[in-house]
């Protein structure tokens, strides 16, 4: 099991960021958002990954550093439940869309759960076509 995060795995394109929003497919477990697309990239990698926290819920960028870390670190050390299960590579943007301040574990365990959700819209999408 690999449990890094390199650089090649960080969302850093502008064009990539704009995909998403405009043509971006979402799923959602409370209080987090993934938001995904098919994308074909250079690199190595299956996934593409990048984290957001909304200023108007976390006003301190404080506040907002500690839950993109938390959102990164839970994604590392739960990417496996995604990449062992996908066939095209993804770009996918994680968003924490609630002012409450939950604990790591809680973070974690909608983070599983939010990752189980993806799984099956992605088996869903590929049934379909």
């Amino acid at each position: 099991m690999d449990f890094s995060y390199p650089v090649a795995e960080k969302i850093k394109s502008k064009k990539i960021i704009d995909l998403l929003f405009s043509e971006g497919k979402s799923v959602s477990k409370y209080p987090l958002r993934l938001v995904y697309v098919a994308h074909d990239f250079e690199e190595n990698v299956p996934l593409k990954m990048g984290v957001s926290v909304s200023k108007k819920h976390f006003k301190k960028a404080v506040d907002r550093n500690y839950f993109k870390r938390v959102l990164r670190e839970c994604y590392r050390l739960n990417k496996s439940l995604l990449t062992n299960h996908l066939e095209k590579k993804y770009c996918i943007m994680f968003f924490y869309q609630t002012s409450e301040k939950l604990s790591y574990q809680e973070i974690e365990e909608k983070t599983k759960l939010l990752f189980e959700k993806f799984r099956k819209a992605i088996k869903e999408e590929k049934s379909i076509s």
